[in-house]
């Protein structure tokens, strides 16, 4: 006996089905399509903008060409050498063809000015020579160039060449956290005189931490403020906030040069007032800076802030006060673990541009004020070592990496826990 057709035909897709899965699936590549389309500007935008900085960082912080460029043969002859004692008849006569080539081309500075980021006055030894290199005729060549100067009989200078043949290097990356590789390839602590960026850096973390900590103080209230305020003088309270928005960041730095220095309009106000007896030093120290930058950096964090307060209901109070919570119970187990999310993004917000800051501390901090974001911008228009730049920017970029996780940590305990 025949079983049934639709039975028989049960798990055996005909060509109508499958034509309709094909379908399907070209609909649904289709439809991944379109979506990728939609999002493909952003990830290019993010690319450029984000991934390709910090690539370049990378790239430029152990890039060294060169003295490999200008001198390629010096670079390849002291890369075998030993470095335990001083390199033989060849590498001088190297040298001195080089240098003499080089200097006649002028482009034996570029290659002087690498060598001077490992010993200072490098530079004016190699010029000299250049200057001087006519008078060596030819061999011996070793005896001829330390008669030209004697440095090129100490060791230690070319060590520095052999540190310096690239054509990639730790140095930058190493110095950067106040390290250096010896002549043996042993790794040690770099000399007193170039141990400055670990301070630079604990002092951009100080006060960064410090502005963020006035910001909380200041911010939190004055969020409330306007959150809890009639819409009338909300609105009001709000655009005071907003106006510093509409000046450059270069104006308000300026103008609190003018307001903060001896003769200016804090100090005459006081002294008029009989609060103080003679002006306050409030400029070209922290205290300048720390005024300055904590009022360029509020709107950052009143503003997340206003952002979550609006939306808290007060019936929520009244309603923990009605079940007999004090005020600042009420406060701490209802209202508070409610605004982290704005505090959170307020705080890491205020954090991390206080921690680029450098116009404010240069203009209105004095020497020891200065932020690391001080030293990136010595490398990179004064010096021109972009290296160094690049490699104290990825200490400053991997510093804020380390911390996030901590900071997020802490602040989704601190939800749980008030929660």
């Amino acid at each position: 006996m025949n079983a049934p057709a639709g039975i028989a035909g049960e798990g055996k897709a005909g060509p109508a089905d499958r034509s309709l899965e094909t379908k399907l699936r070209r609909a649904e590549r289709r439809r991944s399509l379109n979506a990728f389309l939609l999002v493909a500007p952003l990830l290019l935008f993010i690319v450029v903008v984000f991934a390709g900085p910090i690539l370049s960082l990378l790239y430029f912080s152990v890039d060294d060409p060169k003295l490999a460029e200008v001198m390629p043969l010096t670079a390849e002859t002291v890369a075998e050498w030993d470095g335990a004692e001083l390199p033989g008849e060849e590498a001088f006569a190297t040298v001195v063809e080089e240098i003499r080539t080089g200097y006649s081309n002028r482009t034996v500075a570029a290659a002087a000015m690498r060598l001077n980021y490992e010993i200072s006055g490098f530079r004016s030894m190699v010029m000299r020579t250049g200057r001087k290199i006519s008078r060596i005729e030819g061999p011996p060549y070793k005896e001829a160039l330390i008669g030209l100067d004697k440095r090129w009989g100490d060791i230690t200078y070319w060590r520095a060449i052999k540190a310096s043949a690239g054509p990639y290097t730790t140095r930058y990356l190493l110095a950067a956290v106040d390290l250096q590789r010896r002549w043996d390839g042993s790794i040690g602590a770099a000399p007193p005189e170039r141990t400055i960026y670990i301070d630079y850096l604990k002092r951009t973390f100080w006060i960064s931490f410090w502005v963020l900590a006035f910001c909380i103080a200041i911010g939190y209230p004055m969020a409330f403020l306007i959150a809890t305020s009639e819409k009338r003088w909300s609105r009001f309270l709000l655009v005071l906030v907003l106006l510093p928005f509409w000046t450059s960041l270069l104006v308000r730095t300026a103008a609190w040069v003018v307001l903060l220095q001896n003769k200016g309009i804090v100090n005459d106000s006081l002294l008029y007032m009989d609060f103080i007896d003679e002006p306050l030093t409030l400029i070209f120290n922290r205290t300048g800076v720390y005024i300055a930058m904590v009022h360029i950096l509020l709107p950052f964090l009143v503003l997340p802030l206003y952002a979550v307060m609006r939306n808290i209901p007060a019936s929520q109070m009244r309603a923990a006060a009605s079940l007999g919570a004090k005020p600042l119970a009420a406060f701490l187990s209802v209202y508070l673990p409610q605004t982290l999310p704005g505090l959170g993004a307020g705080c890491i917000l205020v954090f991390i541009l206080s921690l680029g800051f450098y116009i404010t501390p240069a203009l209105i901090g004095g020497a020891s004020d200065q932020m690391l974001s001080y030293l990136i911008a010595e490398f990179a228009t004064r010096t021109g070592n972009w290296g160094m730049a690049s490699a104290i920017a990825i200490l400053l970029l991997l510093s804020v990496a380390a911390l996030y996780p901590i900071y997020r940590g802490l602040v989704r305990g601190g939800s749980l826990r008030l929660g």
